[in-house]
């Protein structure tokens, strides 16, 4: 009796065939990854870590007055000394604040003005993109200067306007200081959030509107019932930007502190571990950005964790 052949005995020398090419694969995606991984380990993890090990140590003098100092290790001491730090905590309940009322304007001006730039009706789409753009292509530093020159009330022909029609606002004073800074943020990043929300718009299928338009939507249902909950990702994108940017605010504190008393060398986070490094602090200064650092992470994570939460809801 002759056996009949079979193909099963054929399968493990195909598999055998085959598998070389997984780790060739695994390989090449290495590859594409590294422009991106060696200058983020280089430049954000070593020196993040190296920060982290700095705050661990405190600096104290050894010889009286005129002896040496030394780096003598200190544990969690450098936190404890940055969370009981009255300074430290009224700056960041300031940026928080910031955050809570910036942050939601600012968005709703660049959702307003992406669905404006999105609409059948709009004219000269490309010359009012640049021009809402170009805020954010000037330098932050450029950019509190010349808002600072339109606050001041010795130089502003603003400040002037107002005067003769009877208004004495105070932009530099202590109690409007933190919403100037606010106003000139959400004009430089108007218009970069807009973008971002506008690419968003492009990508929705334009059937899509022409279905909503034969079921009789009006322009206004189509761009509250359709285009914005389908850009949602884009704004909670854009609004862990928001975030992450508003605690590392300090361009524009280090600018008007140079013309107005009402900001101090601890008024934000940044700038007031910044003013501990320019002291030769260094370990507190470390612990407190690193803190910083933690802060930001919690509040992004929590955030993205929240959007995720009602989207599925």
């Amino acid at each position: 009796m002759t056996a009949v052949p079979t193909r099963t005995a054929a399968a493990p020398a195909a598999t055998s065939r085959t598998s070389p090419a997984r780790p060739r694969r695994q390989r090449g995606h290495w590859l594409f990854l590294l422009p991106f991984l060696v200058p983020f380990t280089l430049f954000t993890v070593v020196p993040v870590g190296y920060a982290a090990y700095q705050s661990l140590f405190r600096t104290q003098r050894v010889g009286g007055t005129f002896g040496h100092t030394t780096s003598v290790f200190a544990g969690l001491h450098q936190y404890r000394e940055v969370l009981s730090d009255p300074d430290f905590t009224r700056s960041v309940g300031r940026v928080l604040l910031f955050g809570i009322v910036q942050i939601p304007v600012m968005l709703l001006f660049a959702l307003v003005l992406a669905l404006l730039l999105d609409s059948t009706v709009a004219r000269l789409k490309r010359f009012f993109r640049v021009a809402y753009f170009v805020p954010y292509g000037i330098p932050g530093v450029i950019a509190a200067l010349m808002w600072g020159f339109l606050y001041d009330p010795r130089l502003s022909p603003v400040v002037d306007v107002l005067h003769k029609v009877g208004a004495h606002p105070d932009f530099l004073g202590s109690g409007s200081i933190l919403w100037s800074m606010a106003n000139v943020v959400t004009w430089t990043y108007t218009g970069y959030n807009m973008l971002i929300i506008y690419a968003a718009l492009q990508a929705i299928p334009a059937d899509i509107y022409e279905a909503a338009r034969m079921d009789g939507a009006t322009g206004a249902a189509i761009a509250w019932r359709i285009k914005v909950p389908i850009v949602r990702p884009a704004l909670v994108l854009t609004g862990v930007f928001s975030i992450i940017g508003t605690l590392q605010l300090f361009t524009e504190p280090q600018v008007f502190r140079s013309i107005s008393t009402s900001v101090t060398s601890t008024y934000t986070p940044n700038l007031a571990a910044y003013s501990l490094a320019a002291g030769d602090d260094y370990s507190e200064a470390a612990a407190m950005s690193v803190t910083l650092a933690l802060a930001t992470f919690i509040l992004s994570f929590g955030f993205l964790k929240l959007s995720s939460r009602k989207a599925q809801a």
